[in-house]
């Protein structure tokens, strides 16, 4: 009977000592929080938005000038001056500028979405770069983003030393 409670407390032991070994910890950060106070951020976001503008000027200028010859096309075959075959030629090459405006609108959409990736890469690469080191340098096993968790201590919220770690 006592090598029974002897082995039983080797066990608990061991089984402490395993538990006590392997304790992980977690963290969680406010990403959305983080990028939205970097300068980097912002700066990107006013280029974006300066490169959408830009471009959705050029579109509208494309649309305004296609109605004006659609509109001149409608009077001048109205008026009776352009004959079916001058129509349908005129037609076609308003057909095909319209195409050219759907090109445009989609290439446009394209372009940002390159801009943006190309602006926005690196200032994600940094901030992961600094939840990486805060992790590492305080021991944290895991570090979850505050959007996707449900519930965590105010305490284990590492958002604060990851804005000191990008200057912020």
């Amino acid at each position: 009977m006592n090598q029974v409670f002897k082995f039983a407390f080797v066990a608990l032991l061991l089984f402490v000592a395993t538990a006590t070994a392997t304790a992980q910890k977690f963290g969680y950060v406010n990403s959305a929080e983080i990028l939205a106070d970097l300068p980097a951020m912002k700066a990107a976001e006013s280029n974006l938005e300066g490169l959408q503008k830009q471009l959705q000027k050029k579109g509208q200028a494309m649309v305004q000038t296609f109605q004006t010859d659609y509109q001149a096309l409608q009077a001048k075959a109205q008026e009776g001056t352009m004959s079916p075959k001058q129509q349908q030629e005129e037609a076609a090459k308003l057909q095909a500028r319209e195409e050219e405006i759907g090109s445009f609108e989609q290439s446009m959409m394209n372009d940002l979405q390159k801009k943006r990736q190309e602006l926005l890469e690196p200032i994600y690469k940094s901030v992961n770069d600094a939840i990486k080191a805060v992790a590492e340098e305080n021991g944290y096993t895991f570090i979850f983003d505050q959007q996707v968790l449900l519930y965590g201590q105010e305490s284990q919220d590492v958002s604060a030393m990851v804005r000191a770690k990008l200057g912020i």
